[in-house]
């Protein structure tokens, strides 16, 4: 299974997270370039514990747990337009060259971290998560994002 502490795989998606360019054009979603990549940094501070996802509702949260292994259990990519986190949603103009600096260096302090760099709080969605599952959930959403945009 792919996850984010392959350090070739971690290399791999922060060569596709540079090739972005204000031009390219989204496939699916609303966000440019630059709001999904200040996304995905905001998805990269919940894996590393830098920001505390918040609590869904228990609705959403027995859905998680049930969807948990068909989301993690495979390489399969993450579907498109698939719903996010309200604390994650970026609605604002960015810089796209100052988020990519940003998710690169997210990513290469996720992989230098390890397991002991994650974080131990549950996933608003999904709820507890091992650091190989977070590890795969990251990796996943990366390369959900960047085929948005085709890189």
């Amino acid at each position: 299974m792919k996850n984010l502490f392959d350090v070739s795989l971690a290399g791999e998606i922060k060569d596709r997270v540079t090739r972005l360019t204000p031009e390219s054009q989204r496939q699916w979603g609303t966000m440019t370039a630059a709001q999904a990549m200040a996304h995905c940094s905001a998805s990269m501070e919940w894996a590393v514990g830098d920001r505390r996802p918040p609590r869904a509702g228990l609705g959403l949260r027995i859905m998680g747990r049930i969807v948990k292994p068909l989301a993690l259990g495979n390489d399969s990519p993450l579907r498109r337009n698939s719903p996010t986190s309200e604390d994650l949603v970026v609605s604002d103009e960015r810089n796209l060259a100052r988020e990519q600096v940003r998710l690169c260096g997210l990513i290469a302090r996720f992989v230098a971290g390890g397991s002991k760099g994650c974080t131990s709080a549950p996933h608003t969605f999904f709820g507890p998560l091992t650091p190989e599952e977070w590890a795969t959930l990251t990796c996943k959403h990366l390369d959900h994002h960047l085929r948005q945009f085709g890189v």
